[in-house]
């Protein structure tokens, strides 16, 4: 008979972020004890809500959005009424003009004009005709999908602000993950009908989300009091220095506090702190080709510069990312547009600036004061805020914010886990634990599947994707259900099989090749026309009875070209929709007939 749980050692959990604290409930959930360490003065992690004159803000935005049901039951269970249902409305800055985001068509068209909006047609039109063969950066995996023009537009800039190293070294991984269904087709047709693909939302397209009430910090204040009334202590202030580990299990820890360093005997450990200084933190430590790959995990830094704003309303966004070049700020909050209460004051606007850094770069070793001045100018240089409506500010600085995608990461996170991996009780969870980008919702996923091996249960942790539903946890994701073996996950349906017989055409990309060579023929016809001397083009003038504005002008020409771009684009969309719903009816015919047969078609004779 086992040890009762009140014999039991301690599973540490290292980090008090949304994996740790949730790791740490389902332990709770399960009756395994527990004890998390802390190495800030508070909880939340990245998603902490910081204070300032009773002012709240986050260290980023953190939408509370997810497809998982045991994420979702369990913030609702955490928060109740205090977890609201807020309107996301967030635009692109360019060009001194704002760009609604996700992208609506009308409203790109008129702020970038006719002849802009036909580059970048012609551009993803070009793209998807001849695409990169391999794609291996950021770059390439963007152009592929939007078009070199659209990429230099609208994802270029921000990205590099983001990053700090041009797009040609950042991995295709980080585009995958963060933009994996997202593409220009996807974005004109969400404009169109109701943001549909496939029947199901795209995650970037979200028009909606929850959002606690006094920001996401409360969400994790209320967890670790929860936790506090279970008995799991979170102990704040204190850093985990040394594991100490033997015949492949954590036996004891090293933590060090205000008052020195003791230890701590364990059954386990979920940790989420970075994989560099876990592996640091190894004893016996890890032979030196582990030491190496785990240095060169780089992140990326992060400050926000909050300015008080004596007005009641700046802008209506949520967020507005900055893509201008001649500011360095990347992304503005408006925290009053999350929640109300994140203001003391209904008469005044909180804005969070947010910049992307280095460690030690001139930004991140600026002097408050200096940072609020930059962040006024930029405020004005961008036409939002005037200095003499600012009444203060401060500064909050957050370190390894995100990790860096570059050309060595994905190698050298192989070499860390195949090496952590001999250790059967560490467990490696959240964004910076496992090196991936992922949301708060995944990042809370893989502490409540660690939690779960703990219990005994079989899951890889390290197949939670950011953007994609964990396949292995049953309809609830992670609720426990029947593990895929890669037999079955491999079997197609019949319906898949009948989808790959009979071929449905892409209404967007149809509509889109229809378009281009109607405005294409429109424009060479009209300029032919023009071209020939003494003749007027008395016959070609009689399209404008059908094409309103059009006229055999230079002018005209530019104006065919955006109504046949139209025009074509609907009469391509309504026949691909035409012949699709014909090959659906010939599916449909096929499949009731095999029904009808018995037959299986995944049975050989």
């Amino acid at each position: 008979m086992g040890p009762s749980s009140a014999e039991r050692r301690p599973v540490l959990v290292i980090g008090a972020g949304p994996a740790g604290l949730t790791a740490a409930h389902e332990l709770a959930e399960r009756g395994i004890p527990a004890i998390v360490y802390e190495r800030d003065d508070q909880v939340g992690g990245l998603a902490r809500t910081v204070t300032y004159q009773g002012y709240r803000f986050d260290i980023g935005g953190h939408r509370f959005f997810t497809k998982i049901e045991a994420v979702q039951r369990l913030w609702e269970e955490v928060l109740g009424e205090d977890f609201l249902v807020r309107p996301r409305l967030s635009r692109i800055y360019y060009r001194d003009r704002f760009f609604d985001y996700p992208l609506k068509p009308l409203n790109a068209l008129s702020g970038l004009g006719p002849i802009e909006a036909a580059r970048i047609l012609v551009s993803y039109v070009r793209a998807r005709a001849i695409p990169h063969t391999e794609e291996r950066t950021f770059e390439e995996w963007v152009v592929n999908r939007f078009g070199r023009r659209l990429f230099e537009i609208f994802f270029r800039t921000y990205t590099e602000k983001v990053w700090g190293v041009p797009c040609s070294q950042i991995g295709a991984d980080w585009a995958a993950q963060r933009i994996k269904n997202l593409d220009l087709k996807t974005a004109v047709l969400h404009a169109l009908v109701s943001g549909k693909k496939d029947g199901a939302v795209v995650t970037t397209l979200i028009d909606r989300f929850h959002y606690p009430r006094l920001g996401p910090g409360m969400m994790w204040e209320r967890m670790r009091d929860r936790l506090a009334r279970r008995g799991v202590e979170t102990v704040l202030e204190t850093e985990v220095v040394r594991l100490c580990h033997s015949d492949g299990r954590v036996e004891a820890v090293t933590v060090r506090d205000l008052a020195g360093e003791h230890d701590l005997e364990v059954d386990g450990v979920i940790s989420s702190m970075p994989l560099a200084r876990l592996v640091r933190a190894l004893d016996p430590e890890p032979p030196p080709d582990v030491k190496a790959a785990a240095d060169r995990l780089r992140h990326r830094d992060f400050l926000t510069v909050v300015l008080i704003v004596g007005r009641e309303e700046v802008f209506p966004d949520n967020w507005i990312y900055v893509h201008s070049p001649d500011v360095r700020v990347g992304r503005i909050q408006n925290f009053k547009n999350w929640s109300p209460e994140m203001v003391p004051d209904a008469t005044t606007t909180a804005l969070g600036l947010e910049y992307f850094v280095h460690q030690g770069d001139d930004l991140w070793s600026a002097p408050d004061d200096q940072l609020l001045e930059r962040g006024v100018r930029e405020m004005e240089r961008l036409g939002l805020v005037r200095g003499s409506d600012v009444r203060g500010g401060t500064v909050v600085r957050m370190p390894k914010a995100y990790p860096l995608y570059d050309a060595e990461y994905a190698g050298a996170v192989a070499t860390v886990r195949d090496h952590l991996a001999r250790i059967s009780n560490l467990h490696t969870i959240g964004r910076n634990g496992q090196h991936r980008y992922n949301n708060q919702d995944h990042s809370m996923l893989t502490g409540l599947l660690a939690a779960r091996v703990v219990a005994g249960e079989d899951h890889d942790v390290w197949d939670v994707n950011v953007d994609s539903e964990y396949h292995e946890a049953g309809q609830e994701a992670g609720a426990g259900g029947d593990r895929a073996t890669p037999e079955t996950a491999r079997r197609p349906s019949l319906e898949e099989l009948l989808g790959r017989a009979f071929a449905h055409y892409d209404p967007v990309a149809l509509g889109t090749a229809v378009g281009t060579v109607l405005a294409a023929g429109l424009f060479l016809l009209t300029a032919v026309t023009l071209l020939q001397e003494g003749h007027p083009g008395v016959p070609l003038s009689l399209l404008g009875h059908y094409l309103y504005g059009y006229e055999t002008t230079w002018t005209g020409a530019l104006i065919g070209v955006v109504e046949g771009l139209a025009l074509g684009f609907m009469w391509g969309y309504a026949l691909a929709i035409l012949i699709n719903r014909m090959v659906g009816w010939q599916e449909t015919v096929l499949e009731r007939e095999l029904e009808a047969l018995s037959l299986d078609p995944l049975e050989g004779n």
